[in-house]
């Protein structure tokens, strides 16, 4: 087609954005004076076993957090090891968990003890909706449980508990079972009450000992770290949402044409990208994507991170990818995963183009009466990296009023090297 061959792309310039940027710079430090201060040598006695924590996302520094909680257990006398808590991720297999884990830098050398990894669960009891609760089989029989995850805002589910120490009770921990009855669950009764209702069952049965929550700037940094006694963690934890979704980044835009995405990923979020940032809800009738998110035509994406080891969970979220996306796609961990959590639209791949230059021509010439070159098209490189990005000409009036926006490039033709795929930014 002679319109896709002549396309005239936008050009674009690079823009950085401004967030705000709370760090902190010694997190050992701050992970022992956290756990510190619950004074857990009451509830942890030398000898008793610690299972901790550690989860299938992207969390920054997540092995020097896990590693310091291992210290502090053992100053404590315990003995601690670490279990991935990760639903089904991971192909639900042990061997596949414990590949995530390494792709981490979570191994037994790397945290000085042992990884223990099982599918098998224990189940600790049942909802007032019937449905299950269960706990992973090493957890359940060690004396006490530390909890280990980021908190913030959920893709799929929103309310006053989203992603986090209490999510991380009702799925992670248990495992694929427990994965897979909550995300049923979740299509017919309330996120919210389902999750804290798994949450309090497992603190009043599970020994539970502490939470350490994590909360990350827009810059994928640690920006804090608390520990928190069974009591006060779902308050806690409440308190925490509302700090996180104020660290959260946005588009420069609010309305665009067209989202190029460099790369989707597991590491990178539950949905392969972030649902809140791209506007699209993996469950929009049941529930909504909350105000202020983006709308955005078209959303075309290039690759899949390493880290996934072949989960393109959220795919389906994309208009357009390329092939190669296509072909480093794992069936098996993608189809096991969409199956646990009932959504197969989660991983319908979309329509796929040899190269960047033809998948872009295709793309921006379906987004209405505007031409490509005048289209209101920003690329990003994931979903969790959007402090620099790359704007077309048609949004640099409106980025020039933000104070929060800094144009940084001159405006440039788009570069693809021979292959046709676009050059690194």
């Amino acid at each position: 087609m002679d319109e896709l061959t002549n396309t005239q792309f936008p050009r674009m310039a690079r823009v950085k954005q401004r967030f705000p940027r709370p760090v902190l710079n010694d997190i050992p430090a701050a992970v022992s004076s956290e756990l510190s201060a619950l004074r857990l040598d009451d509830r942890i006695k030398p000898g008793d076993s610690v299972a901790l924590t550690a989860g299938s996302r992207g969390i920054a520094n997540i092995a020097t957090i896990v590693r310091a909680a291992v210290d502090h257990v053992k100053g404590l006398g315990g003995v601690p090891f670490v279990f991935p808590a990760m639903g089904s991720h991971g192909g639900a297999t042990p061997e596949g968990q414990a590949e995530v884990l390494h792709h981490y830098g979570i191994t037994e050398d790397t945290m000085g003890c042992p990884i223990r990894c099982t599918m098998d669960v224990v189940e600790v009891g049942h909802l007032e909706n019937g449905t299950p609760v269960y706990l992973d089989r090493y957890a359940h029989e060690a004396d006490h449980v530390g909890l280990i995850n980021r908190v913030k805002p959920h893709t799929d589910f929103h309310g006053s508990i989203e992603s986090g120490l209490c999510k991380m009770m009702a799925i992670g921990i248990g495992k694929q079972h427990g994965a897979s009855h909550y995300h049923k669950a979740f299509l017919r009764y309330d996120f919210e009450k389902i999750v804290l209702g798994a949450a309090e069952m497992h603190l009043a049965r599970s020994s539970v000992a502490f939470g350490l929550a994590v909360l990350e700037n827009a810059y994928d940094e640690t920006a804090s770290v608390t520990a928190v006694g069974p009591d006060e963690l779902i308050q806690t934890e409440q308190k925490l949402i509302v700090e996180a979704r104020n660290l959260m980044g946005r588009l420069p835009a609010d309305e665009l044409d067209c989202l190029i995405v460099d790369q989707m990923g597991k590491n990178i979020s539950g949905t392969g990208m972030d649902t809140n940032l791209i506007g699209r809800a993996m469950f929009p009738d049941l529930y909504p994507l909350p105000d202020g998110c983006p709308s955005i035509m078209r959303i075309f994406v290039r690759g899949l991170t390493p880290e996934s080891d072949g989960n393109a969970s959220g795919i389906g979220f994309a208009d357009v990818a390329t092939q190669r996306l296509v072909d480093s796609i794992d069936r098996h961990s993608t189809m096991m995963n969409a199956f646990t959590a009932n959504t197969p639209h989660g991983m319908k791949t979309p329509v796929a183009f040899d190269t960047d230059r033809n998948a872009l021509a295709w793309v921006l010439n379906t987004v209405g009466l505007t031409p490509p070159e005048a289209s209101r098209t920003v690329r990003i490189h994931t979903t969790l990296h959007i402090d620099e990005v790359l704007v077309s000409e048609a949004l640099l009036p409106e980025v020039a009023e933000n104070p929060s926006l800094e144009i940084v490039g001159d405006r440039a033709e788009m570069a693809f090297d021979a292959d046709g795929n676009l050059l690194d930014f």
